[in-house]
């Protein structure tokens, strides 16, 4: 009876963006980015909703070339887009109980009753993007026609009485799904919702938040103790301010590099002491990522604490430094199968134990139930989207070795510039996965540098190393020269990886004759 609201509320959703897809259909530029927005977004994808996507994707920019300091066309788009949608809900959709909007700072869409979204939002103070800089127009259109297409955002003439009153009734059916929604939410906020899961006896209650509070929009990416202006990673996403947040201080990290992150602006500020975070959601799982690090002016000594999600226990005795092996490099778990409390509401709490918590950011998105999300990594320092629509994260998770900077083409993927550069030398990488399920590991390889044609001459034995997972050798002596010569690309895949006790896959890359390489990585989960 619970998921009810929740279905009909996404029903609601699409009926409210193909309404407004519709007045946007007389201007192709803005319809085309909206339709691309909506797809991501209702098909769980909208984390690939990034500058470097929007940019490339929707508007032909080169993947290659593309450089979003020079070229501001998605954020020029999405202002007008916004403005667009500014106008229609000063117009046409005016009496609309559901309104969608896409907040500054980010490209993902919300859906908010008229209620709430009148009132003052969440990101307000947040700047908008400024308009007119750096935006390079489209081929043979000038800058009157650019301005003009927001102008040709209007409604179309209604045709005939029976899509009056279709548009009727489903703006009927949006008004009973809140109606009932509401009722389901009065029913547990005021003293029926026995079922809530119950947060343990050593955890403080956290002020019951207001039920006008809208559901937080996710993927949520928030920097703990952080509170400037929105900051974008090297993926293209949006990382907000620190919100829905009680209790600890925050702190500034000192300056020093940090290994095993390509965004070093996720560990520059932490939060610090006991706190808790209470975060409103939609019913659903989702997967919930914790980002720590610590420096070398911290204490040698042993310093734990715990980590409660609803008040179950996932980390107890947890020391960032013995789990990310040293101080200086960047630490993740990853939690699965995360839903929010019988009140709506995700709580995560930290506790002290032989020390004081901390925390550098925190991460909500869509999950699968029972199994991880994919992980791919690509040893470039931007994001990729394959052909097949899969995202891959540049370069992370690895300490050592070195990155290379020039692209190369490769022969034997579908995606060429997927595998055209390199991380070599002797290196680790760690990367983070629930310790309660099996993986299959996937690495991919190309041989740049040896070879008859290549600038390191000879070929077979020129290039010689070892990998290992969490101790065990997957490749011993292995030869990417021999198996595949030359600038193609050569994938071994090895299945049922255990991780180890801290939720790590430990990969070493170790030379034998010369260094060790690999160009990309993929962690699946097994789990049915």
């Amino acid at each position: 009876m619970r998921q009810q609201p929740t279905q009909t509320l996404s029903e609601a959703e699409r009926t409210e963006f193909e309404a407004v897809a519709e007045a946007f259909a007389r201007s192709p530029r803005l319809a085309n980015l909206l339709n691309y927005i909506g797809e991501r977004y209702f098909t769980g994808k909208g984390d690939q909703l990034t500058e470097y996507n929007i940019a490339t994707e929707v508007f032909g920019r080169s993947k290659m070339a593309f450089d979003a300091g020079e070229d501001a066309i998605a954020r020029v788009e999405a202002h007008r887009l916004r403005k667009g949608l500014k106008k229609f809900y000063e117009g046409l959709g005016k009496d609309h109980e559901l309104q969608l909007t896409i907040p500054p700072g980010t490209y993902i869409p919300i859906f908010t009753h008229k209620a709430v979204a009148e009132a003052p939002s969440p990101l307000t103070g947040v700047p908008e993007e400024r308009p007119e800089r750096n935006v390079v127009l489209p081929f043979g259109e000038t800058a009157e026609q650019w301005h003009s297409d927001l102008n040709r955002v209007s409604p179309p003439a209604v045709s005939s009485p029976n899509k009056l009153r279709n548009r009727l009734f489903a703006l009927l059916a949006v008004a009973l799904a809140f109606s009932f929604a509401a009722f389901v939410v009065y029913r547990v906020r005021t003293g029926t919702g026995k079922a809530a899961v119950a947060r343990s006896s050593d955890a403080a209650s956290p002020p019951r938040l207001s039920g006008s509070v809208a559901p937080a929009t996710v993927p949520l990416r928030l920097l703990a103790g952080y509170s400037g202006e929105p900051q974008t990673d090297s993926a293209g996403t949006v990382w907000h301010a620190d919100r829905y947040v009680h209790g600890g201080g925050p702190w500034r990290r000192p300056e020093g590099s940090i290994a095993g992150t390509s965004d070093p602006l996720l560990f520059e500020q932490w939060r610090s002491g006991d706190f808790s975070y209470d975060i409103p959601l939609r019913p659903g799982v989702y997967e919930l990522h914790l980002y720590f690090v610590t420096s070398e002016s911290s204490s040698d000594a042993l310093s734990t604490f715990t980590v409660q999600i609803n008040g179950s226990r996932v980390l107890q005795g947890f020391d960032v430094n013995s789990d990310a092996l040293g101080a200086d490099i960047a630490d993740e778990r990853v939690f699965r199968d995360v839903s929010p409390a019988g009140d709506g509401i995700l709580h995560v709490s930290f506790n002290s134990e032989r020390g004081p918590p901390q925390l550098n950011a925190l991460e909500i998105v869509p999950g699968i139930p029972h199994k991880q999300l994919p992980i791919r990594i690509a040893t470039q320092s931007v994001s990729f989207t394959d052909h097949s629509g899969r995202f891959w994260h540049p370069d992370d998770y690895y300490v050592n070795g070195r990155l290379s900077d020039k692209r190369q083409e490769t022969i034997g993927s579908p995606d060429l510039d997927l595998f055209a550069t390199e991380r070599y030398g002797h290196f680790t990488y760690a990367i983070p996965v629930d310790p309660r399920d099996r993986y299959t590991l996937i690495l991919h390889f190309v041989e740049f540098y040896f070879g008859p044609q290549a600038p390191g001459g000879g070929g077979v034995g020129y290039r010689l190393f070892r990998v290992m997972c969490n101790g065990q050798t997957l490749l011993d002596n292995f030869d990417i020269y021999q198996e595949a010569g030359s600038l193609n690309v050569l994938t071994k895949t090895f299945y049922h990886m255990k991780p180890s006790p801290q939720g790590k896959l430990n990969l070493t890359f170790e030379p034998i004759v010369n260094n060790a390489t690999v160009s990309g990585i993929e962690v699946l989960d097994e789990s049915q």
